[in-house]
């Protein structure tokens, strides 16, 4: 194990105690992580019962099916913006009904980035079922396709904590 993922899991324990001391159910949508976050959450023994689903919506297409991200959206800010990632985790809400959910896009590299949205650039958005959300633009500079995604999994359990944190204990 190296520090990162020790934080990692660190951070995975954190977001499922505070869910399970407040009753609280999550679910995920990923794009440039390609399901670590869930991953994160299902290396905690026990994790079942604050983990609804995950679903890994890599593809335009599947954005669009799955998660209800209009084309429209897509089209004029593409897959990596803030407004992909807001209607991704709408989505997610609404199908999997959970008091949690956070959602990911991004550019992991190697390939792929431009000047306006450079390698590293990820947008994040979590919400909890009453329609609270918090977002995050992040730009992991000088990170290897490994360091982008293991930091994007640390910052959308940092949210999920977040709000977690936030939320009423459920009797």
């Amino acid at each position: 194990m190296n520090e990162r993922t020790d934080a990692i899991d660190l951070e995975a324990i954190r977001v499922l105690d505070l869910c399970r001391a407040r009753r609280l159910t999550v679910a995920t949508a990923e794009s440039c992580t390609g399901g670590l976050v869930a991953g994160a959450l299902t290396d905690i023994a026990g994790s079942s019962d604050v983990l609804d689903r995950g679903f890994v919506t890599y593809s335009n297409a599947a954005k669009r099916e799955v998660l209800g991200v209009a084309a429209a959206t897509l089209d004029a800010h593409g897959a990596v913006s803030a407004e992909t990632a807001r209607e991704m985790v709408s989505g997610l809400l609404r199908i999997a009904r959970t008091s949690l959910g956070v959602a990911i896009t991004g550019i992991a590299g190697p390939g792929g980035g431009s000047a306006s949205k450079p390698v590293g650039l990820v947008h994040f958005a979590a919400v909890t079922a009453a329609g609270k959300m918090i977002e995050r633009r992040e730009v992991f500079a000088g990170e290897d396709r490994t360091g982008v995604r293991q930091l994007s999994v640390l910052t959308a359990l940092a949210m999920l904590a977040e709000l977690a944190a936030q939320e009423p204990v459920t009797p």
